[in-house]
């Protein structure tokens, strides 16, 4: 094998890519993943043993510049992020040198200290893919030690976000560096690789904690808004990804030239943030999920930015296609400095929209402000019997068959149950009309995939109002994944101790058959099946309308 990678849903066969990704990546590219990886574990082994000498980075160290790597390694890794050979090179080598520095930094501390220096039982290098573990430890351990690291990933490109909008912890980076030290063992047991796992979520609810924060001191807490889903006649530019400073550096940018800007993907929930809405070139949102942007892209008749994970091949487009932050793709063109005037030239040059599409609209931008806001008429609606169930039913969305169940799932619920749903997988059902329950819309868009924090919010407030916990609440959480962000958020939600989660379109690849028992066993975790069995498994009865 070239290459082997299973830590998204799409991996080929659902076993694992082992001659290209099936998002793209090359083997070169995934085996330098690989080794970024394998490097950021062995620094993270001596920043850990810091950590222990003494609190904080040691003095000879630069703390900031230690933080912004490992965020950037861990999320560089991320699938749909960076494709490009010579910028994970560069990644890879700014990594191995500050491996040298923080091994010597320790080295000099324990020496200062008089006390005896410890080094990794599998030292970077030695032992790289998953193969080679699997032949070292056994399959449950590799298993759990992936589930640590894609948790890692995830919570980490949650942290990059927050911390370029100034909000971070040490207690994050202390435990990413103490988790990646972890996997430097040759013989680590279950109990603690699961405690790891568990603590990654708890870790993962900080860091969510943290982007709200962020997103919610910068531009305002999201309020219900009208977004427009169809073109308004003239230029325009194209915004994908999740970053949110991105988007208001180019709308600033973009004042007065006449360029309208348009949300994709994830995006769509920007529409909802006062910060962000009152451009008012911010036009509104075109196009779904991210799996389907070779086809709508190609059709925009502008320029695009694309700002974190997602990006595809770009074949058909690449000239007028850029990317920011950390994501990459071989041939395009990169804004690294935040002057995103290519985006704008290549926007005028295009020939833009010709006409108005007809006006037709959604509403977005129920986070947990806006509906704790309400919660006297949710909680009213509920003891009346006006409402009966709440379903969360969101997540990653992906190409891969066998997504089309959660459209079913959400057009089955029935009339008198309100869906929650966030992340681009709600791209399946969001342009359908589901009314509303005395005034409450019956689908309530609670953000992007990070806003899992305003679900877990509206879940434990509803809780306390009935003076239950959340597991016996009306609630179901029927969640899609895709990638290492869904990972993390997983993890959140079983380190919260909330059980009979139905997991689709297929369960992961890196979890064993031994693994996936005990995470039914523990969290009564499940697979979808069809939506009539879990309606009925979970309302006790299969409802009448479709």
């Amino acid at each position: 094998m070239s290459m082997f990678c299973y830590q998204c849903e799409q991996t080929a066969k659902g076993a694992g890519c082992n001659t290209i990704g099936v998002c793209g990546k090359t083997p070169d590219a995934s085996n330098l993943q690989d080794s970024i990886m394998d490097n950021l574990k062995e620094t993270g082994f001596y920043l850990d043993k810091i950590a222990q000498i003494r609190e904080g980075c040691s003095v000879e160290l630069d703390c900031n510049r230690v933080k912004e790597t490992a965020l950037k390694a861990l999320f560089t890794t991320v699938t749909n992020v960076n494709f490009d050979v010579q910028r994970l090179e560069s990644i890879n080598n700014d990594l191995v040198e500050l491996g040298r520095e923080v091994k010597s930094a320790y080295l000099n501390l324990a020496s200062l200290k008089g006390i005896s220096p410890e080094e990794p039982e599998i030292p970077a290098g030695q032992i790289v893919s998953i193969a080679e573990r699997k032949e070292l430890l056994n399959e449950d351990i590799v298993s759990l030690q992936e589930i640590l690291t894609y948790g890692m990933k995830g919570a980490a490109a949650y942290a990059d976000h927050a911390r370029i909008l100034g909000q971070e912890s040490d207690e994050v980076y202390k435990f990413f560096f103490y988790a990646l030290g972890l996997l430097t063992k040759k013989n680590p047991s279950v109990e603690e690789l699961l405690g790891a796992c568990l603590k990654c979520g708890e870790i993962n609810l900080k860091v969510m904690e943290l982007l709200d924060a962020a997103n919610t001191g910068t531009y305002g807490h999201p309020e219900p808004t009208r977004a427009r889903i169809t073109p308004i006649k003239g230029k325009a530019i194209l915004v994908s990804g999740h970053d949110l400073k991105d988007l208001e550096e180019l709308l600033k940018q973009t004042q007065g030239t006449g360029v309208n800007v348009y949300t994709h993907g994830e995006m769509l929930p920007c529409l909802a943030y006062p910060g962000l809405k009152k451009y008012g070139h911010l036009i509104g949102n075109y196009g779904g999920a991210w799996q389907d942007q070779k086809e709508e892209f190609a059709e925009f008749p502008g320029s695009i930015l694309m700002t974190t994970n997602c990006i595809q091949n770009p074949a058909g487009y690449s000239e007028r296609i850029f990317t920011s932050g950390l994501v990459a793709w071989p041939g395009v063109q990169h804004i690294s400095d935040g002057n995103f005037r290519p985006v704008i030239d290549a926007a005028l040059k295009a020939e833009g929209f010709k006409e108005d599409g007809e006006e037709k609209y959604i509403t977005v931008g129920f986070g947990h402000n806006a509906v704790l806001g309400v919660a006297d008429k949710v909680i009213e609606a509920v003891k009346a019997g006006q409402i009966k169930h709440f379903f969360l039913v969101g997540g990653c969305d992906g190409a891969k068959s066998g997504r089309n169940y959660y459209t079913e799932f959400a057009r089955k619920v029935p009339d008198d149950c309100v869906i929650l749903t966030l992340a681009c997988g709600k791209y399946r059902f969001n342009k359908q009309d589901f009314g509303d329950i005395g005034g409450i819309p019956r689908l309530l868009d609670i953000g992007q995939c990070n806003d899992a924090y305003s679900a877990v919010k509206i879940a434990v407030a509803l809780a306390e109002a009935f003076g239950t916990d959340v597991n016996s609440l009306p609630l179901s959480m029927v969640l899609s994944w895709y990638e290492q962000k869904a990972v993390a958020i997983l993890l959140t939600l079983l380190h919260l101790g909330i059980k009979n989660i139905k997991l689709g379109p297929s369960l992961p690849a890196f979890i064993t058959p031994n693994v996936l028992n005990v995470l039914v066993e523990k969290f009564s975790i499940a697979p979808v099946t069809t939506p009539d069995e879990d309606l009925k498994q979970i309302l006790g009865y299969v409802p009448a309308r479709i």
